[in-house]
């Protein structure tokens, strides 16, 4: 997405708020009789759950070191793959053909399984020009019926390490596939965290993200995916910069044929940054499609004192004015929530809320944890 924002002078591991000790390093593997147990309750390539079962040790005690591999070896549809605690520092791709799979964090804690790298939009490519926002994500799902559970999705490019870079779009994880579902999750990162997306501007990928973490400062959970968090917590991070806004959380590009954008149900969004700092959010109107009609409703969620109460929602550019976009409200609570200027924070009535459901975004899709 556009970059409107000088270069920030703060650390990514510092800025962290969940991050505890630099990205939740990984603790040692779970232990039975003295011996190392990295799979848990998982089993193990010696006593395998299932044949579609491959194990992920960067210490060596599984099928595979590497997330990438393992997804390599992973051909077809229906493979699940288990994850030891451990940093994997790799980007890791799953095309269209890996359908209904599953990556589960052995510990069943998400700060002990990171997956990271550090490539940003201005990063220049081996072969010549830069990776874009897309190419910069570190993880990138592209199959139908993908499942994450106990992960951390990261990007730790850091701004101040790269002054030379005005691209400053870093994804932790695209997500582009139908029926992709997420349960105790963490994506961090700065600019554009969390792409929730579609492999095309026809297609009505639906996603589902429960109990998870996201945290950032620029756009950070943008795309045009039918998308629904619930009982998710948003984090904006502190930025050493001179204006406000300093941020956004969210920035729909929802296709303009497709009812259901993006739906922040039972959420809880806080901040590291002063009172005020961010937008709730402002529309993405790409380039390469100008009949978008953004769509965002924020509802039963706790929003803090770091968003605009006054003023919640911002332009991306003039011509495509957040007035004009489908953002609603309904029954949000907080010091965030407060509304002061009712024409700048729409909201649903009760029975227009009826439609504003999990059930009506996922319509015959139900997420099974």
């Amino acid at each position: 997405m556009p970059s409107q924002f000088p270069l920030s002078r703060r650390g990514f591991l510092t800025a962290s708020a969940a991050a505890g000790a630099a990205l939740g390093l990984a603790s040692a593997p779970a232990r039975a009789g003295g011996r190392p147990r990295p799979f848990g309750r998982y089993g193990s390539p010696a006593a395998r759950r299932t044949p579609k079962t491959l194990y992920v040790d960067p210490r060596g005690q599984g099928d595979f070191t590497s997330v990438q591999a393992a997804v390599n070896a992973a051909a077809g549809s229906g493979w699940t793959l288990i994850l030891a605690p451990g940093i994997y520092r790799e980007t890791v791709a799953v095309d269209a053909t890996r359908t209904e799979a599953t990556w589960i964090g052995a510990s069943k804690n998400s700060r002990d399984v990171v997956i990271v790298y550090d490539n940003a939009a201005g990063t220049p490519k081996p072969g010549g020009g830069t990776y874009g926002t897309s190419g910069s994500a570190t993880t990138t799902v592209q199959a139908d019926g993908f499942t994450a559970r106990d992960i951390t999705f990261a990007n730790d490019w850091l701004r101040a390490d790269h002054p030379e870079i005005t691209g400053t779009q870093a994804v932790a994880i695209k997500v582009q596939g139908d029926r992709s579902a997420f349960w105790r999750c963490r994506f961090l990162g700065h600019q554009d965290t969390l792409y929730a997306d579609s492999m095309a501007l026809g297609t009505f990928a639906r996603q589902y993200f429960a109990h998870c973490y996201a945290e950032g400062d620029v756009d950070f959970v943008f795309g045009r995916a039918t998308a629904v968090y619930e009982h998710c917590r948003f984090h904006t991070l502190a930025r050493d910069v001179d204006f406000t806004p300093k941020g956004m959380v969210f920035a729909p590009s929802t296709a303009g044929a497709n009812p259901y954008g993006y739906l922040a149900l039972k959420c809880r969004i806080t901040s590291g940054a002063e009172d005020g700092a961010y937008k709730l959010a402002r529309p993405w109107v790409p380039s390469s499609d100008t009949t978008a009609w953004p769509s965002l409703v924020v509802r039963d969620t706790w929003i803090g004192r770091g968003i605009d109460a006054v003023a919640p929602y911002t332009n991306m550019r003039e011509e495509y004015p957040w007035q004009s976009m489908r953002f609603r409200e309904f029954g949000n609570t907080g010091p965030g929530a407060v509304i002061s200027a009712p024409e700048n924070r729409p909201q649903l009535g009760a029975e227009e809320a009826e439609s504003h459901t999990r059930e009506a975004y996922l319509r015959d899709w139900r997420p099974a944890a």
